[in-house]
C-alpha cells in the first residue's frame, strides 16, 4: 500500500539539429563554457554524407568530372582540375601550354572570390555589415570574370582531359584584364582596412592564436597554417599546370592569430590577381586548348595516380585507381576543410564565447552558414536558441556563468 505519492519533475529535451529546417547545413558544434570562457569544444560532422566516392565508382571516368565538381560549390574548379590531372597521368596525356595557362586563370579567379567571401563573412561576424556588403559587391565582379572565362558563374565544369572546355578570345581577354585590374585596387583597399581599423584589430588580434608547432603537429593546411609561419603551398612544391613558369609567391605570417589568417588571404588574393593579369598578358598561342572528346578512349588503362592542388582552403588531394575498365575502381578524396575543422577544436579553448565565431570564421570552414546555436543552462536545464552572430556581442545576450553552448 502506498502511503504517499511524490511527484518528480521530468524534463524532456528535444534536440534541434544537426538535421533541422532552421539549420542551413548539418554540422554540430558543442562548446562547454565556464562563465564566459570556453573550456572544451566538440565538432560533430558527417550528418549529410553523400557517398560521392562510391558514386564515382558507379559512373564512367568522364561523367565523374561533373560529379567531383559538386563536392564543393565554392572551389569546384580545383576539384575538377585535380581529378582531371589524375586521369591524364593514367592516360599519359599532357595538355598544351595554352590549356595549362587557362586552367591557372580559372583557379586563381576562384581563389580570389573564395578569399573575398570569407573576409566578408568575418566582417559580418564582428558587426561590419557595410564592409560585408561592399566586399560582396566587388566579389560579384570576380564571379562575372569567371563566367566570361568558363561560361558558368558558380559551377564552371571547365576542366576536361587534355585541356579545357572553352577557349578565350582576345576580346574576352581584354574584358577580363579590365575587370581584374579594377578588383585589384579594391583588394588593396580592403587589405588596408583590415590593417588599420582599430575595431577589427581589437576583435581579431591575439584571438585564436595558433603556434607554428601546433599547426604542424595537427596537420593544418592552407592559409590557416601559413598564418602561423608554415610555408606550404602545393602550387610551389608540385608546380602543376603552368605554375612552374608563373612561380607564385607564398604569403606567410608569423602572428598565428585570427587577424594573421585573414591577412594571409588578402595577400593571396592580391597575388592571385597579379597571376591572373600575367596569364592574360602572356597567354600562349601554341594550340587549341579544347581537345576533341570523341578521340578520348572510353576505357582507361590499368593504373593509379595521386595528385594534389592548392585549393583556396589548402591542399586538396585525389587518389584515382583504374582496373582497365570504363569506371574507376577507387577514388579517394581528401579535402582541406575537414582537416582544418576537426583538428583545430583545441584552438577555441581559453577564449570567450564572443571569440568563438571569430575563430571559426578565421578557419574558413566550407560551411556556408553557422546561423544559430543553442545555449543550455547547466543548473536549470533551460535552453535558448539565438543567432550565431549574437554570440560575439557579449555575456548579456546568452546569460552568464555555467552555460553549455551547443
Amino acid at each position: 500500500m502506498v502511503d504517499k505519492v511524490i511527484e518528480i519533475p521530468v524534463s524532456v529535451e528535444i534536440p534541434v539539429g544537426p538535421q533541422h529546417p532552421a539549420l542551413h547545413e548539418p554540422i554540430l558544434l558543442k562548446a562547454y563554457a565556464d562563465g564566459e570562457f570556453v573550456v572544451k569544444v566538440e565538432v560533430n560532422t558527417g550528418y549529410n554524407h553523400r557517398g560521392i566516392e562510391k558514386l564515382l565508382e558507379l559512373n564512367s571516368f568522364y561523367k565523374d568530372i561533373f560529379i567531383v565538381g559538386r563536392v564543393c560549390g565554392i572551389c569546384n574548379t580545383v576539384h575538377t582540375n585535380v581529378y582531371v590531372r589524375a586521369l591524364e597521368q593514367i592516360l599519359g596525356v599532357d595538355p598544351c601550354r595554352r590549356a595549362r595557362y587557362l586552367r591557372v586563370l580559372a583557379m586563381e579567379l576562384e581563389r580570389i572570390h573564395s578569399h573575398m567571401l570569407i573576409n566578408a563573412v568575418m566582417a559580418e561576424v564582428i558587426g561590419f555589415d557595410t564592409l560585408f556588403m561592399n566586399i560582396m559587391l566587388d566579389r560579384e565582379k570576380v564571379m562575372k570574370a569567371k563566367e566570361i572565362l568558363t561560361g558558368g558563374r558558380v559551377m564552371a565544369d571547365y576542366m576536361m582531359v587534355g585541356g579545357v572546355r572553352r577557349d578565350l578570345s582576345d576580346e574576352d581577354a581584354g574584358r577580363l584584364t579590365r575587370i581584374i585590374s579594377g578588383v585589384r585596387k579594391r583588394l588593396e583597399y580592403y587589405k588596408r582596412v583590415f590593417e588599420e581599423d582599430v575595431t577589427i584589430g581589437k576583435r581579431l588580434v591575439n584571438v585564436g592564436v595558433l603556434k607554428r608547432r601546433d599547426a604542424v603537429s595537427h596537420s593544418l593546411l592552407g592559409p590557416v597554417a601559413r598564418g602561423s609561419g608554415v610555408r606550404i603551398d602545393a602550387r610551389v612544391s608540385d608546380k602543376y599546370d603552368a605554375y612552374d613558369e608563373l612561380e607564385p609567391e607564398v604569403v606567410v605570417r608569423d602572428e598565428g592569430d585570427s587577424w594573421a589568417r585573414m591577412m594571409v588571404r588578402w595577400g593571396e588574393a592580391l597575388i592571385s590577381a597579379d597571376l591572373s593579369l600575367r596569364v592574360l598578358q602572356s597567354l600562349p598561342r601554341d594550340c587549341n586548348p579544347v581537345p576533341d572528346e570523341k578521340k578520348l578512349p572510353r576505357k582507361l588503362p590499368a593504373g593509379e595516380a595521386y595528385t594534389r592542388v592548392e585549393a583556396p582552403r589548402g591542399e586538396l588531394t585525389y587518389f584515382v585507381m583504374s582496373d582497365g575498365g570504363v569506371n574507376p575502381y577507387r577514388v579517394k578524396i581528401r579535402t582541406p576543410s575537414f582537416t582544418n575543422i576537426i583538428n583545430s577544436a583545441f584552438l577555441y579553448e581559453g577564449y570567450t564565447i564572443a571569440d568563438l565565431p571569430v575563430i571559426l570564421a578565421s578557419l574558413d570552414p566550407c560551411i556556408s552558414c553557422m546561423e544559430r546555436a543553442l545555449v543550455t543552462d547547466l543548473k536549470t536545464g533551460s535552453r535558448k536558441a539565438i543567432p550565431f552572430t549574437e554570440l560575439s556581442r557579449g555575456e548579456e545576450k546568452w546569460g552568464g556563468r555555467g552555460y553549455y553552448l551547443q
